[in-house]
């Protein structure tokens, strides 16, 4: 008999696609990273997700590309954005989202500056 040493792949056939994962802190039942549809891992929908609370508290978001074979903590860059979007907004940062953005969010943070009329 014949043997191989190949195995199945169990990733998804889409070429080149970055997924973005959230980790979340449940409290007195730990943390996970939370279940996420196949279709919503981009970027957009986990930014949008995290502004429209549909995390309680979330600790770290990592992005994976698995056709280019690499991953990474985009924490910082997450809360980078979700403060500027609330900014720009000018509304505050929802209360789930403080600690995470307070922690990764990167040194060089400024206020932005508003025009005199």
């Amino acid at each position: 008999m014949r043997t191989s040493n190949w195995t199945p792949s169990i990733v998804p056939d889409d070429q080149d696609q970055t997924i973005y994962l959230v980790a979340n802190d449940f409290g007195k039942i730990g943390r996970a990273w939370v279940e996420a549809d196949y279709e919503t891992t981009d970027l957009e929908t986990v930014i949008q997700d995290l502004l429209t609370g549909q995390y309680s508290n979330p600790i770290r978001v990592i992005a994976f590309n698995t056709a280019e074979r690499w991953s990474e903590d985009v924490s910082e860059d997450v809360a980078n954005e979700l403060r500027r979007r609330c900014d720009l907004q000018m509304r505050d940062l929802p209360s789930a989202l403080s600690d995470f953005v307070e922690r990764h969010e990167g040194g060089d943070r400024h206020q932005l500056t508003l025009r005199l009329v």
